[in-house]
């Protein structure tokens, strides 16, 4: 069984943010299988014509692409960010048993 209908977004929150409070949220909302949050990354990016750099935490998310617009509009609610990054990105394979749990864990009830 491939996975080519499982994906995992990304995100990105400040340092200070309870990114475990998110991650709960959206596992509870069925709109997320798992989330991974991976504290202290180092950001450097453009923003309004500038150069900034901030501590912020990496967030993957493993869902389904039926779930990803829901994801995106429930983390944009969320965020903190006026242009939260929102990247999906499609899972080529895995293990059956893993991918068939993402899908089980993220149905619509």
């Amino acid at each position: 069984m491939n996975g080519t209908d499982c994906v995992i977004v990304c995100t990105t929150l400040p340092a200070g943010m309870d990114g475990a409070d998110l991650a709960r949220t959206l596992v509870g909302e069925r709109l997320a299988a798992c989330v991974s949050t991976l504290p202290g990354v180092r950001s450097v990016y453009r923003w309004k014509e500038k150069i900034e750099e901030d501590n912020e935490q990496q967030v993957l998310i493993k869902t389904t692409a039926e779930r990803v617009g829901a994801l995106g509009d429930r983390i944009r609610e969320l965020h903190p960010y006026d242009v939260p990054e929102l990247l999906t990105l499609p899972v080529a394979g895995g293990g059956a048993e893993y991918l068939e749990w993402v899908r089980t864990s993220t149905a619509a009830g």
